[in-house]
């Protein structure tokens, strides 16, 4: 499945103003985390070519997935929501709910940057991966430095 090319500062845009209205109903945690990782999503926006920035707004990302749900799932009010509010609390619904797809076209664009998935199947044994360095030890057993000529069935002609 292709995921459709979608600008960066397009995703940012969108979660900052759903933030934004988030914030009419839930306050404090949640506009730190939320925004907090929008400026990360700034930072990826400056740098184009580093995988830091992607990777931590991608990483961000999916921490503020469980956070939203832990900070709505308390501080939802139980009754008695004015319009503002009901609007604040489905604003940040709905980023919660677009930020599963956020992530993966995040992701496309950290692989697109040169990232590499991190979780591996086999993370418990061996790695299978073959980088583009070349190690400077060699598979067979070093050759004695020190033996000469005499350890090979070669004896001297002048003794």
């Amino acid at each position: 499945m292709e995921l459709p090319a979608v600008n960066l500062k397009m995703i940012i845009l969108v979660h900052w103003l759903l933030t934004t209205w988030g914030c009419l109903l839930f306050g404090g945690p949640y506009a730190w985390a939320n925004f907090t990782i929008l400026a990360l999503g700034v930072w990826a926006v400056a740098q184009r070519d580093s995988i830091d920035a992607i990777s931590m707004f991608l990483g961000g990302l999916v921490a503020t997935i469980l956070l939203d749900i832990i900070h709505i799932g308390i501080f939802y009010p139980r009754g008695g929501l004015t319009d503002t509010a009901r609007f604040g609390a489905g604003m940040a619904i709905l980023s919660l709910l677009l930020k599963p797809f956020s992530c993966c076209l995040v992701y496309q664009m950290y692989r697109e940057r040169g990232g590499e998935f991190l979780l591996h199947a086999g993370f418990v044994g061996p790695s299978q991966e073959h980088s583009a360095y070349q190690t400077i030890d060699s598979p067979e057993a070093p050759a004695d430095f020190y033996s000469g000529p005499e350890g090979k069935g070669y004896t001297p002609q002048g003794c």
